[in-house]
């Protein structure tokens, strides 16, 4: 019984590691989105207002 519950308990822990895995990695393809989108935004201005780093806003 106890090896039963502890194959159980594995499948569980990797059933659950594997959804996480997944939600992770839109959750990094969301983030890398946006930060392609606020590198392209910060560029722009920097055509317009004269020369400004890519770091200038922190």
């Amino acid at each position: 019984m106890g090896v039963i519950l502890l194959v159980l308990l594995v499948a569980l822990l990797l059933g659950g590691l594997g959804f996480a895995a997944h939600a992770l990695w839109w959750i990094a393809v969301i983030v890398f989105i946006a930060w392609l989108v606020g590198f392209g935004v910060s560029r722009g201005e920097a055509h317009a207002g004269g020369r400004r780093r890519w770091y200038g806003r922190w």
